[in-house]
């Protein structure tokens, strides 16, 4: 079995800890035991092409990355795309692989999954379809249907088929079709409607589309940067093509190109940790600290695993900034990884602190006795006066100064962490000067594991409060799931709300609030007025509003924004909304009348 990835590992121990005593206090409160989670792995297989056309084969990859997506929202933990790969590769397997049913419970048993989704796919032109220059079907006049299977691994039982099919121009529709039936058929008791699996949000030109799945499953360096290129050429905003691409200019070392492209991904994005973790080395492999420091602290806001917070306090030291707290932060998330001991040894160095700087190298070197940067160090703390300080003392700055700083940082990173270095270790003519490691490796899959046990914690946490606060913070969690635009999430958060506390005011606005981003406009007015009843509230007016003014009810309309002003004199919606009725000619009553 593959073992557990090093960030989701750091966190393991202390998860298992919250997550036992959370249950106990539950159980005991409640009187109601709580089943433990698991079973929840997923593992979606590229789908086969069963038109005989090659040149729609790029559509059976794109189902993992859609289907992926949607599962990961439904609460499910999918198996990345390069931890996939890894299987492959450690199977012997090429990446193109299409395995029979036994290949497929090994792979799937490599990577502790519970469940694995396969299935196929069928390209035809409809009927008085035509093909275009090249011989190519043209797709505005094709059709796609889709099989999927559920495969229990635990049960080993093969599921029916679902099926699906629409026109090829709406692929992104049939795609969360067919997520939200495996959703339903991997968990019957999932309540988030089809509906809001339809209009989640991430549709983009299908020829965009197609570049981007071309360019992460392209076999060399060149296609996949070119297809990459495209996919963001011909849809600018297209943040998973931004990450890929900027990850990919990383990856052949044009860091200028690799920043500006990575810092065009939204930070509402949950794509946006993994895009300021690269965003921040390529900041930092041009010498450009503080903004690395940024990126990196961005990351650690959200999700401090112990490599970002070592990288950001790397970043503030490259600065002349003492960070010492952070690699103190890091050593105590991850006690057995020698580089942040060494790193906390400089950081001690720096102040003045030959003591304790010198305990921290050689627990460095305990855990590895073969680090040749911590013996050199720790042989320099043995010869120097008590309270040296390293770089005012010493003479000779931390790094050369300009870009090749970032470059030789980076080189001597991995000294300790037996990976590679692109360069000599971080020392220099000038004098002793050892630089402090940067952490390189970001696992897409580490981080959704931590963010997926966090996540129970914090149901597990929120089962112990009082049925009105649950509702008040699931309804929180749930306004911001939608202001990113994540409407499963959101619909799961409220109808947790709404489970606390059905006489929720505010749970059900934002349930009007969901429904109306899902386009059913019939049940985001029921919401809406049943949250009136129960409260005024300018949200559910102004979600009336909206709804009004769609239908050029301008009338309601504006009765309903001159109600919310009432409440709210200073609301920003309400005064928009307001201002785009008077261009329509309306008026909207006063607060006073």
């Amino acid at each position: 079995m593959r073992s557990v990835p090093k960030a989701f590992a750091l966190l393991l121990p202390a998860v298992l800890a919250i997550a036992v005593c959370s249950r106990a206090v539950v159980a005991q409160t409640t009187g109601q035991p709580l089943e433990a989670p698991g079973g929840r792995v997923v593992l979606v297989l590229p789908f086969d092409n069963h038109s005989g056309d090659a040149s729609v084969n790029w559509i059976g990859d794109s189902l993992p990355d859609t289907l992926n997506k949607r599962l990961n929202s439904a609460g499910f933990l999918t198996i990345s795309h390069d931890d996939r790969v890894f299987a492959y590769e450690h199977l012997g397997l090429p990446a193109d692989f299409r395995p029979t049913r036994a290949t497929t419970i090994r792979i799937a048993q490599q990577l502790d999954a519970n469940y694995v989704i396969l299935g196929s796919y069928d390209v035809q032109p409809d009927a008085g379809g035509t093909a275009v220059a090249g011989g190519e079907k043209n797709p505005a006049n094709s059709r796609i249907s889709i099989e999927a299977r559920v495969l229990s691994i635990d049960q080993l039982r093969l599921s029916q088929p679902l099926e699906a099919s629409a026109a090829l121009m709406s692929l992104f529709v049939v795609e969360n079709e067919i997520a939200w039936k495996v959703a339903r058929s991997l968990d019957p008791q999932f309540s988030v409607s089809e509906q809001t699996f339809l209009a989640a949000p991430g549709a983009v030109p299908l020829p965009a589309f197609e570049d981007y799945i071309r360019g992460i499953n392209a076999s060399t360096d060149g296609e996949k940067l070119k297809r990459l290129e495209d996919a963001v050429a011909l849809q600018p905003n297209y943040a998973a093509a931004l990450l890929e691409l900027g990850k990919e200019q990383y990856a052949q070392r044009d860091f200028d190109a690799a920043a500006a492209t990575l810092a065009k991904v939204p930070e509402s994005k949950r794509i946006a940790l993994e895009a300021n973790f690269y965003l921040g080395l390529a900041e930092f492999n041009s010498a450009n600290y503080a903004k690395a420091q940024t990126a990196f602290g961005f990351v650690a806001s959200r999700l401090p695993l112990p490599e970002v917070v070592n990288n950001e306090a790397v970043a503030m030291s490259r600065q002349g900034k003492d960070g010492v707290a952070l690699f103190q932060k890091a050593a105590a998330l991850n006690p057995s990884d020698e580089n942040y001991h060494y790193n906390m040894a400089i950081g001690l160095f720096r102040r003045g602190d030959t003591a304790d700087a010198e305990s921290q190298v050689q627990d460095a070197l305990r855990l590895k006795p073969g680090d040749q940067e911590a013996q050199e160090l720790a042989t320099e703390l043995k010869t120097v006066a008590p309270g040296t300080r390293l770089t005012e003392d010493m003479g000779g700055p931390a790094a050369k100064p300009g870009k090749e700083a970032g470059e030789q940082a980076v080189a001597s990173s991995g000294q300790g962490s037996g990976q590679q270095s692109d360069q000599a270790p971080g020392w220099i003519d000038s004098g002793f000067s050892p630089l402090e490691r940067i952490e390189r490796d970001y696992s897409e899959t580490s981080f959704r594991q931590a963010e997926f046990q966090l996540d129970q914690m914090r149901a597990m946490r929120m089962a112990l409060l009082p049925a009105d606060k649950q509702a008040v913070e699931y309804t929180r969690i749930g306004r911001q799931y939608l202001s990113e635009g994540l409407l499963p999430e959101a619909e799961k958060q409220f109808q947790s709300a709404l489970a606390a506390n059905p006489n929720s005011a505010d749970a059900h606005a934002g349930m009007a609030q969901l429904q109306e981003a899902a386009g059913d406009k019939a049940k985001a007015r029921d919401e809406a007025r049943t949250s009136l009843i129960l409260k005024p509230n300018s949200t559910a007016l102004l979600v009336l509003a909206r709804l009004d003014m769609a239908e050029k009810q301008f009338a309601a309309c504006a009765a309903d924004i001159a109600q919310a002003l009432q409440l709210d004199p200073n609301d920003s919606q309400a005064i928009a909304l307001r201002m785009v009725l008077q261009q329509q000619g309306q008026t909207v009553p006063s607060a006073q009348q």
